[in-house]
């Protein structure tokens, strides 16, 4: 791994984990992503303008680090890019974000919830899912690459 890939990765790590922090000590609210989002679209209340600025702050960030200069926040090949080619077809990403938006309603929240604020939290329900997270991750990517026949 280059220096700059560590550099920007722990940035990045200390930049979740501030907005976490933040969260949790200004509002009391767990920086769950899942949970915000779907606060937004299904809850009504006085708490919608925070979770737009969350989910603002969440998409835009990588464009502002683009358009910064110093060539952060483009994962893709092509330097105009934001995002690299789909790996699949729609039909593949639709099914995968049914299957995500399944997990998270069964675990009860998603890996940014779980893994990063349950985790700080020393919560052991957020450890067990988090464990489970990260074994079905892990299942699905042996899967895909050696029985399926996926890029290495």
């Amino acid at each position: 791994m280059e220096s700059m890939s560590a550099l920007q990765g722990l940035l990045g790590g200390v930049l979740i984990g501030l907005s976490a922090t933040l969260l949790m000590g200004l509002l009391g609210r767990v920086a769950g992503i899942s949970g915000i989002l779907s606060g937004l679209v299904f809850e009504r209340g006085g708490d919608r303008p925070w979770r737009v600025a969350f989910l603002l702050g969440l998409v835009s960030g990588p464009g502002l680090l683009m358009l910064s200069g110093l060539g952060w926040g483009n994962v893709a090949g092509d330097s105009g890019a934001m995002i690299g080619a789909p790996a699949s077809g729609l039909t593949t990403m639709l099914v995968a974000g049914l299957l995500v938006g399944l997990g998270t309603g069964l675990g009860s929240g998603c890996t940014s919830g779980h893994g990063v604020c349950g985790l700080a939290r020393l919560s052991p329900r957020s450890m067990a899912a988090t464990l489970v997270f990260v074994l079905v991750a892990m299942l699905t990517v042996f899967v895909a690459r050696h029985l399926l026949g996926g890029s290495a």
